[in-house]
Parts: structure tokens; C-alpha cells; sequence
């Protein structure tokens, strides 16, 4: 290489030198930014230094060409390697520093509702529990012995015909009248069977779906009651009537709440009594619970049926009624829920109506005081 080549060559190492410090020295994306301009870019160095290229005699801009070149590529190079390092150490920052919310809004859901028989069942589990009941279950299918015949109902009594009782197929497996299979018309079959399975005393109260052939206004296929049996030594109608009068006061919060017993038939209770509560009517129509004012006439509505377990009821479950005697009362939920929230037509409760259960529903089951809607 000839003497005047020589600086050419001296400049382009040095320019390699102090480009090569200018792009380490770069701390963000905008300073690189600027060295690459300053260099590559159409007014920069190595662009510059390329136009002289045709002043120069063919060999001379062979080699100072291929020296520029070289230089161009690896001043690139090291500005992507920059670039990349940059790159990461701001994602770095921001993955030590940054937060973004990747959650979605929680969709509106509407919150449910107690339905009113379960709150009413609570209702009563909570009040007859204070009194000492405790809670027994049984089948929705029986028998003829169980739902019938132990219950001291006679062979040709009305509940026993087609066109009242839901029958099913006979057990072929059986003989005899007690291998009708049928949906129990009352829960009364759960005392029958809690009798038959346990030593006396007895205190107890069983809920669940009972079964009739009738769809009205106050009458469904399908409804709910509620019954209670207590046999002991020495239990009295005595005590029946203050259990059943400090139960429909407790159940309707009316602390002087008239209560009347009328005397009734029952197969299964003898003497047996209808339960009545006392109200008077509001002007608008309604009615309104408790003692009619002086001068007002006491009206009666019935709300419950009542009575002391008849002996043979007593013989049929193995039990003594020498020995032991008691009360047993029975009553429907659905009228009970009914009478409370004014609840006017039994069928809506069976709709599936959400707009219905909306209004008429309950928040929780675990409210301090559940007589409060």
C-alpha cells in the first residue's frame, strides 16, 4: 500500500475505535437511535466517507471501498447487539416495576333467594327445637300399613279411593291388603315408623312432600306439612294446648295471639281438636292477627288439627297405652307461609317463577331473628 493510502486506512480504524465507544456509551433506545443516523444515515460519516470513493484511482477505491464496507457491517452488527441489549434491560425495568390488570370485570349475576318453605320449615325447626322436638324422616313411597291401616283408618274410609290417594303397582313379592304401595297423603306415617323403631318417649316433629289427588286455588298434587308427636308419661291435653298455643304465637310473633281448640275427628286422635287463631278484618280488606278491639267482632280462621294419639294408634307401634299416652298435631306449611307473607294463590309456589321468588324470597338462611324477612 502506497504512503498516501495510508491515512485513509488510519482514519477508518479510528473511526471504528470512536464508533464503536459511541454505541456502548448509548444508555437508551433514543441515543442509539441518534449514533446510527450519525453514522449510517444519509449525511453520516461512513456515508461521507464513501463519496469520496470516486475521487480516488480505481485500486485506491478498491481497497478503502472494501475497508468502508467492512466497517458499515460491523458498526451495524454492533448496533443490533446494542439494540437488543437495550431492548431487554427496559423489559426488565418494566417487568420489575410495571403491573397491568389481566382480569375481567365479574360478570352481573343476580343473587338467589330462600324460597318461603324453607324458610317457613326452618321457622318451625327453630321454634319446636326450643321446645325440646327433635327432627325424624321417612319415605315419600309407603305402605298401605304405614299411611293408613297403624293410623287407625277403617278399611272403607274416603282417603283410601282412587280418586284421593296416589296407588301404585302391589308388590308382587306380598300378600294382602298391606302391599299397596301408594305416595304418602301425610308425614303421619313418619311418627308411625319412628314408633315402630324406638322406645318411648317420643318428641318429635317430621317434615316433608305429601301426596292427594286435588289442584285448586288451596289445594296442589304435591304440598309440604309438618307434624308433631309427643307421647310420654303423663302428658295431658293440658299440655297440648299450652305447646300448640305458645307455637302459633312464637310462628305469627303475636304475643297475645286468641287461640281456640274446637273439638274434631280424626282417625288417628281421640279426642281429636281443630286449632283456631283469632284476627279481624282492615278496612282495605286485609285481615290483621290478634284480639279484635272492643266493639269489633272476633273472627276465627282454622290453622292446624290436633288431638291425643288414639290407643289403638299406640298398640299398632308396640307401645302401651295403659303405660303411656300423648299429643300428636299435624299442618300444613304451604297454608302456614301463606297466612304469614299473604301469599294469595298455593300453586305460585310451584311456578318456578324467579320474578315471583324475587319478591317473595328470603336473603339467607342464617339470620339472628327468622321471623324477619
Amino acid at each position: 500500500m502506497s504512503d498516501d493510502k495510508q491515512p485513509v486506512m488510519t482514519d477508518i480504524a479510528a473511526l471504528k475505535t470512536e464508533l464503536a465507544s459511541e454505541i456502548e456509551a448509548a444508555n437508551d433506545l433514543q441515543s442509539l437511535d441518534d449514533v446510527r443516523v450519525s453514522v449510517l444515515g444519509k449525511k453520516g460519516r461512513i456515508t461521507a466517507m464513501m463519496k469520496t470513493l470516486g475521487q480516488m484511482d480505481p485500486e485506491e477505491r478498491k481497497t478503502t471501498g472494501q475497508a468502508l464496507n467492512a466497517l458499515k457491517d460491523e458498526i451495524a452488527d454492533l448496533i443490533k447487539s446494542q439494540e437488543r441489549a437495550l431492548k431487554k434491560q427496559e423489559m426488565d425495568q418494566r417487568l420489575a416495576t410495571e403491573t397491568q390488570d389481566i382480569t375481567l370485570s365479574p360478570r352481573p349475576e343476580r343473587s338467589g333467594k330462600i324460597h318461603p318453605i324453607s324458610q317457613t320449615m326452618e321457622e318451625l325447626v327453630n321454634i319446636f327445637g326450643a321446645m325440646g322436638f327433635s327432627v325424624a324422616e321417612g319415605p315419600d313411597i309407603e305402605d298401605d300399613w304405614h299411611n293408613f291401616t297403624a293410623l287407625n283408618f277403617p278399611p272403607g274410609h274416603p282417603a283410601r279411593e282412587m280418586q284421593d290417594t296416589f296407588f301404585l303397582p302391589e308388590d308382587p313379592s306380598e300378600d294382602g291388603e298391606y302391599a299397596k304401595k301408594l305416595l304418602r297423603t301425610h308425614t303421619s306415617s313418619v311418627q308411625i315408623r319412628h314408633m315402630e323403631n324406638n322406645k318411648p318417649p317420643y318428641k318429635i316433629v317430621c317434615f316433608g312432600r305429601t301426596y292427594r289427588s286435588d289442584y285448586d286455588m288451596t289445594h296442589t298434587p304435591m304440598f309440604h306439612q309438618m307434624e308433631g308427636l309427643f307421647i310420654d308419661k303423663g302428658v295431658t291435653m293440658a299440655h297440648l294446648k299450652g305447646c300448640l298455643t305458645d307455637f302459633v304465637r312464637a310462628y305469627f310473633g303475636v304475643d297475645d295471639l286468641p287461640v281456640r281448640f274446637r273439638p274434631s275427628f280424626f282417625p288417628f286422635v281421640e279426642p281429636g281438636a281443630e286449632v283456631d287463631i283469632g284476627y279481624t278484618k282492615k278496612d282495605d280488606g286485609g285481615i290483621k292477627l290478634g284480639k279484635a278491639p272492643e266493639g269489633q267482632e272476633q273472627k276465627w280462621m282454622e290453622i292446624l288439627g290436633s288431638g291425643m294419639v288414639h290407643p289403638n294408634v299406640l298398640k299398632n307401634c308396640g307401645v302401651d297405652p295403659d303405660e303411656y299416652q300423648g299429643f300428636a298435631f299435624g299442618m300444613g306449611i304451604e297454608r302456614l307461609t301463606m297466612l304469614k307473607y299473604g301469599i294469595p294463590d298455593l300453586r305460585t309456589f310451584f311456578e318456578c317463577d324467579t320474578r315471583w321468588l324475587e319478591h317473595y324470597g328470603f336473603e339467607s338462611t342464617n339470620r339472628p331473628n327468622t321471623n324477619t324477612r
